[in-house]
């Protein structure tokens, strides 16, 4: 089975996360970059199936060259190779062009299985499954929580705000999963010095036959139109409990129509 899973380089979510004042953009350099937590469970659903099913895993990520460090860590992880997406033309690419750049990049990989986390922690916006489902035109399982695989036929739990729904559809198809679906592995010694030997694909938009009108900051469908910094937050009110601590507490949540 050719299983291919996307990972994104984010800001790590303990440090301050900034936009560019000149355009908008995410400010990359003023934090360090990580795994986008829900894609470490992603890798690790690949890998399980995988282990399972046999095949090969390929991480396929779009993102500057620092990015590298993140795809180290899913060869780490038990990936088999990688593939990465760099070129300054995909710089402020929105969620709508970067469906496009790796439908392009997944014409070159093949696929029988496509696995993302549910979205990311800088952006959140969670389309991308979506989007992507649609442009390869293969079916759609998001916010799974639990996967099968029988042969051609995949089997999920749908996380929905009522418990889940049961969904079935056939492969190729492009999968969406949440943190509940399983814990990531550790990179172990031994994989961190196997990774260093793991193949390693760089593509440019020319490489993955990118139309560059169709993507970068400038051709964006949406647009950041205005943003300021979030205030620094307010020191929190302190109960004294004298006897009626309780019904303080109970006063205070009254007033912020919590209870």
């Amino acid at each position: 089975m050719n299983i291919v899973v996307l990972v994104k380089q984010v800001p790590d979510t303990e440090s301050p996360r900034k936009l560019k004042s000149d355009d908008s953009t995410l400010d990359r350099a003023a934090a360090d970059g990580v795994i986008n937590e829900l894609d470490e469970y992603a890798i690790e659903e690949a890998l399980r199936i995988k282990e399972a099913q046999g095949g090969e895993v390929t991480v396929l990520t779009m993102g500057p060259d620092k990015a590298t460090d993140s795809i180290r860590k899913s060869l780490a992880m038990g990936a088999d190779k990688a593939v990465h997406l760099v070129d300054d033309a995909l710089a402020g690419s929105d969620a709508l062009q970067t469906s496009y750049a790796i439908q392009q990049a997944l014409g070159r990989t093949g696929f029988d299985l496509v696995i993302l986390g549910s979205e990311s922690t800088d952006a959140r916006t969670g389309v991308l499954a979506a989007m992507l489902a649609e442009r390869l035109g293969v079916p759609q399982v998001s916010l799974a929580n639990k996967v099968e695989i029988d042969g051609s036929s995949i089997k999920a739990q749908r996380v929905t705000d009522y418990g889940f729904d049961r969904v079935e559809a056939t492969l190729p198809a492009v999968v969406s999963v949440v943190e509940k679906i399983n814990e990531p592995r550790y990179p172990s010694f031994k994989g961190i010095m196997a990774a260093k030997k793991k193949p390693v694909e760089t593509l440019g938009i020319a490489d993955a036959g990118i139309d560059a009108a169709q993507v970068g900051l400038a051709n964006a469908a949406t647009e950041v139109v205005d943003f300021a910094e979030a205030p620094p937050r307010a020191q929190g009110q302190i109960v004294t409990d004298e006897g009626d601590g309780g019904a303080k507490i109970a006063e205070f949540l009254a007033s912020k129509k919590f209870v």
